[in-house]
């Protein structure tokens, strides 16, 4: 039983655990017992933190449903191996070796030290942001829902976006509230910060700590918090621009909006459609370029020890630096002044690589079960979607037949747990050989 094994197995253990409570009828609205397949989809959903939805959340389940779903989203947004730290944490039991490795690996640490205080540091950011979201939105939808179910409003979009889930308990996610400044800043906020990782957040207030208590000596900033902050803000900023451009003109989006409306839903649909799911406007009716763009935007994703999927910011930087080395005839990848390691490399072109080959997969199958029914471009928007655990969709989720929805649950699982850590489960860790080969070259492009 290795750490990949034991992480993919805890993902499931806590998925099916999910699917039993919500077929419960204490679950549902009208307190009868739930269909097993829409209790699979939409516990696979929030425990993967993607959001795809079979059903209307709000008026489907019941209070206790939701209460399960959102319980779902906070295990599955820590992780498997957070959450049962979390439980060792609580009953006050001393961290094992394995445990110590788990957690190693799950945040890419050189070092096993530090990992009682790197997981109460995790669990305090959490709380804190989580309920800082629920406190600023509390007014917004109390003033339209009343105190009681605008907290319990606010509480649960604060935690569906810090985990970058997505779900929303209204029929039409966040449309209602794209005019609503304080909605378009505050639920993007706690997605991007949320989706750039617990290490980026924990390094930026060492940062401000240090400079409040010791000014002169220079901070510098780890490689990964460059790396993380300056590809974030760029996809960003082409992300809002590549809406306002393309859908301007398209009068079922941003057409018919006042100014201030398209730059916020612009905006909006800028953050959400990396890792969140949720939306202001409805994808459905974008330009067929436009999803294209989102595609491209779902499958970056967030960065690494983040709560979002996709193949994170730091790969797509990689790639990038790499590409750029080799058109100029470098032999070395530099980003920032900092050689990057060919271990490094190769992982990143493994994940790009074994994303594209299941998503190219999962598409074919998906196409012959769906293809008579639905376009190419939506179910292939629908996988892309799942398995970046991104949750936005164009309507057809709940038209899919009974085996397309199984493909895409298994879409979002593979994305949840990710391509390394599922090839790993499956054919156990890598073996180190002494073994070395002769180097021969080989005509390439």
């Amino acid at each position: 039983m290795t750490i990949a094994r034991t992480i993919c197995l805890g993902f499931i253990g806590v998925i099916l655990i999910g699917t039993l409570l919500l077929t419960l009828p204490i679950s549902t609205s009208e307190g009868t017992w739930n269909s097993p397949l829409v209790a699979l989809f939409t516990s696979t959903s929030a425990v993967c933190v993607t959001g795809l939805i079979v059903v209307d959340t709000g008026t489907h389940f019941s209070a206790i449903g939701e209460f399960f779903i959102l319980l779902l989203i906070q295990i599955g947004g820590l992780g498997y191996m957070t959450s049962t730290t979390f439980l060792i944490l609580v009953l006050r039991r001393k961290f094992d070796l394995r445990q110590k490795f788990a957690i190693q690996e799950s945040f890419d640490r050189p070092f096993l030290h530090g990992s009682r205080n790197l997981m109460r540091s995790i669990l305090a950011t959490t709380i804190l942001f989580e309920l800082t979201g629920a406190f600023l939105t509390l007014k917004t939808f109390a003033d339209d829902y009343g105190f009681g179910q605008g907290l319990w409003l606010a509480i649960f979009h604060s935690v569906s976006a810090w985990n970058n889930a997505g779900f929303s308990l209204f029929s039409d996610s966040l449309v209602a509230y794209r005019g609503s400044w304080t909605i378009n800043l505050v639920i993007p906020a706690l997605i991007i910060l949320g989706g750039i990782g617990y290490q980026t957040i924990i390094e930026f207030y060492i940062w401000c700590t240090n400079q409040f208590q010791n000014p002169k000596p220079r901070f510098v900033f780890s490689l990964n918090f460059k790396v993380v902050v300056n590809t974030t803000l760029i996809l960003l900023v082409l992300g809002t621009f590549a809406f306002l451009i393309i859908e301007s003109v398209n009068s079922d989006t941003l057409a018919s909006l006042p100014i201030q409306e398209k730059i916020l839903s612009a905006w909006f649909q800028s953050v959400t459609t990396r890792t969140a799911g949720f939306n202001t406007l409805d994808f459905g009716k974008m330009k067929e370029a436009t999803l294209f763009i989102v595609m491209g935007l779902m499958v970056v994703g967030a960065s690494p020890s983040g709560t979002g999927g996709g193949i994170k910011t730091t790969t797509l930087r990689i790639l990038f630096n790499c590409t750029r080395s080799t058109l100029r005839g470098h032999e070395e990848v530099v980003i920032y002044g900092r050689k990057i390691a060919s271990s490094l490399i190769l992982k990143a072109i493994t994940v790009v690589f074994g994303s594209g080959m299941t998503i190219a997969i999962v598409t074919s199958l998906l196409v012959l079960i769906e293809g008579q029914n639905f376009e190419f471009i939506n179910l292939f928007f629908e996988v892309i979607s799942a398995f970046a655990t991104v949750g936005v969709s164009t309507g057809i989720t709940a038209n899919l037949s009974g085996w397309g929805q199984l493909v895409i649950i298994l879409t979002m699982f593979i994305g949840r747990v990710g391509i390394l850590v599922l090839m790993a489960a499956l054919f156990g860790d890598p073996c180190p050989s002494q073994v070395k080969y002769p180097e021969e070259n080989l005509l390439v492009g």
